[in-house]
């Protein structure tokens, strides 16, 4: 395959000089940018331009036309596996996914299989594929997966939910059957990702968007021993370089040792932890990434350096900083704000890195 002409996002993850700190968004590729919306629009819905490899490799790319990024990330959903696991993926306008055929039981969980990455999720292949030969080598490309329990939550609960009551009683009065389904979802995780990675992902990203509602030992319980599980089956190494790995729980700043003990490359931060509590407590172990609060976009572009300022003094010199938002970019923010923070990144990281 190509060589890189930008690799800064690689070797900052695992702990490399850099020129200056890389930067990417979360949800770089999406609604808050008109053409995203025009490309949506020519797919019908979601889904189908989740299925279309060209389609999702335009979306993936037109951020990256915008802005100097340091990393593409595929376009996709964390809901792939569990849809090709036949429970009917579907999505209601201005309420996000759901699910016809919810898991209620340990029956439900015995019928679903493994899918097949290069069969039920081969368009998620197809599109890696796609979008790695169209980058031509001048920044890596970003797999992705939603985590055991991050998606087990959208399987048992049947959609969004805000207080997460049936996968609650599922894990204290049935722990077996969710155990059970924990466990199917986290080898279907590691032969997906790396799927992806033989496919021309060249670092993975696992998000556990909802491991910040359980207890700490529940946390450890029915979240962390299974992102472990899927950090020990990846393929850490391909093309001659290493396939680094970011975990990334939103509110998990209570549990940064713990997550950094999994022996992932790189430890993703939401805004609610200071960047440089968590670099004294994990970063001689891994990398970080983070961590601006999203809403910080719709400030003035003074007030956004600024903030990029303070969060770059707080990790301080040297590299193992991968600069993003604390989660996704919101969909009403200005692109040219967007713009303003990522050239704020680069230009006031170049003196951390002398």
């Amino acid at each position: 395959m190509n060589q890189l002409k930008n690799d800064r996002y690689l070797r900052a993850l695992l702990k490399q000089p850099v020129d200056k700190t890389p930067v990417w968004m979360m949800r770089q590729a999406g609604r808050y940018l008109p053409e995203y919306k025009a490309t949506r629009a020519q797919a019908g819905d979601f889904m189908s331009l989740c299925k279309n490899a060209e389609l999702a490799c335009e979306v993936t790319l037109q951020p990256l036309r915008r802005f100097p990024l340091d990393a593409a990330i595929l376009f996709s959903d964390i809901l792939t596996i569990p849809d090709a696991m036949g429970l009917g993926l579907y999505f209601e306008t201005g309420e996000g996914p759901k699910f016809e055929r919810p898991i209620t039981c340990k029956a439900d969980v015995d019928k679903i299989g493994l899918p097949d990455p290069e069969g039920e999720l081969q368009y998620v292949m197809n599109a890696v594929r796609t979008i790695r030969r169209e980058l031509k080598g001048e920044v890596p490309l970003i797999g992705f997966s939603g985590s055991p329990w991050t998606l087990a939550t959208y399987m048992v609960e049947g959609g969004s939910s805000k207080a997460f009551t049936k996968i609650k009683k599922m894990a204290f009065a049935e722990p077996k059957t969710l155990h059970m389904l924990l466990d199917k979802v986290a080898d279907s995780v590691i032969s997906y990702l790396n799927a992806q990675v033989a496919a021309g992902a060249q670092s993975l990203m696992i998000f556990d968007t909802w491991g910040g509602v359980l207890s700490p030992r529940d946390y450890r319980e029915f979240s962390l021993q299974y992102m472990a599980k899927i950090v020990d089956g990846l393929t850490r190494e391909n093309e001659g370089r290493k396939v680094p790995v970011t975990l990334f729980t939103k509110n998990g700043g209570m549990w940064l040792e713990d997550i950094a003990a999994t022996g992932c490359d790189a430890v993703g931060l939401d805004w609610t932890i200071d960047i440089a509590d968590a670099k004294a407590r994990i970063g001689d172990k891994v990398a970080l990434q983070g961590n601006m609060d999203p809403s910080m976009l719709y400030a003035s572009p003074e007030r956004i350096c600024d903030e990029v300022a303070h969060i770059l003094s707080g990790f301080g010199e040297g590299s193992g900083h991968v600069f993003n938002l604390g989660h996704g970019i919101h969909l009403d923010v200005d692109p040219e704000h967007a713009g303003v923070f990522i050239n704020a990144v680069h230009e006031l990281s170049v003196p951390y890195h002398k």
